[in-house]
C-alpha cells in the first residue's frame, strides 16, 4: 500500500520515516519530492577503453551550483536529503513529470529497500539533442513510500548504506564475482 500525505506527515513526525531537511511543500499526494544536490560524478571516459562490471570505475568528481548535462550524455548526482526508511516500509524513486516531459531520464536503481538510511544516488540522462541546465536546490524527482506485508527480518546491510554525497557503482564488490571464491 501507497502511502498517503497524511502518513507520510505522520511518520515523518514520529521519526518513523526521517527525510532531511524537508520543507512542508516537498509532500505531495503520494510521495516526497526530493531535491538535487550539489555533488556529481562522471565516468573519466578517457581512462578507458569500455566499462567492467569486475573492476572499480574511475569517476571525475564535481561539485557545483549549477551543472549541465551534454545531449545523450549520463551523469551522477545526489538528493540534498538524507532519508531513513523502517523495517516495514520500501520505497522507489521516480523522476518528475515536468522535467522527465524535457527528457531528462531519472533513476535510482530500483527500489530502495527496507532500512535504507543515506542519501540517494540518482542516475540522469539527457535524451535531448540540446544540453540540459539543472540547479542545485530544485526539486528533481519525488520518492514514493510503500507498507510491506510485514517487517523485513533482513534490513539492508549492502555496500551503498549510510552514503553521503554521489555514490558510484560498486558491482566489482558484488559476492556473485567469480574470483571472489
Amino acid at each position: 500500500m501507497i502511502l498517503s500525505d497524511e502518513t507520510l506527515r505522520r511518520m515523518i513526525a514520529e521519526r518513523l520515516i526521517v527525510v532531511e531537511p524537508i520543507e512542508p511543500f516537498q509532500v505531495q499526494p503520494a510521495s516526497i519530492d526530493l531535491r538535487l544536490g550539489r555533488h556529481f560524478l562522471k565516468i573519466d571516459e578517457n581512462t578507458m577503453e569500455s566499462l567492467s562490471l569486475d573492476a572499480e570505475l574511475p569517476y571525475i568528481q564535481i561539485e557545483k551550483d549549477e551543472i549541465i548535462i551534454p545531449p545523450h550524455s549520463f551523469l551522477l548526482a545526489t538528493t540534498v536529503e538524507v532519508i531513513r526508511i523502517p523495517a516495514n516500509v520500501t520505497a522507489f524513486v521516480e523522476g518528475r513529470s515536468s522535467i522527465g516531459r524535457m527528457g531528462l531520464f531519472i533513476q535510482n536503481a530500483g527500489w530502495v529497500d527496507p532500512g535504507f538510511e543515506g542519501n540517494i544516488t540518482l542516475e540522469l540522462f539527457n535524451a535531448n539533442r540540446l544540453p540540459l541546465r539543472l540547479s542545485a536546490g530544485r526539486r528533481i524527482c519525488q520518492i514514493v513510500f510503500a507498507f510491506m506485508d510485514k517487517a523485513t527480518q533482513t534490513p539492508y546491510k549492502g555496500k551503498y548504506q549510510g552514503q553521503r554525497g554521489t555514490v558510484g557503482s560498486m558491482i566489482f564488490k558484488d559476492l556473485d564475482r567469480k574470483d571472489s571464491d
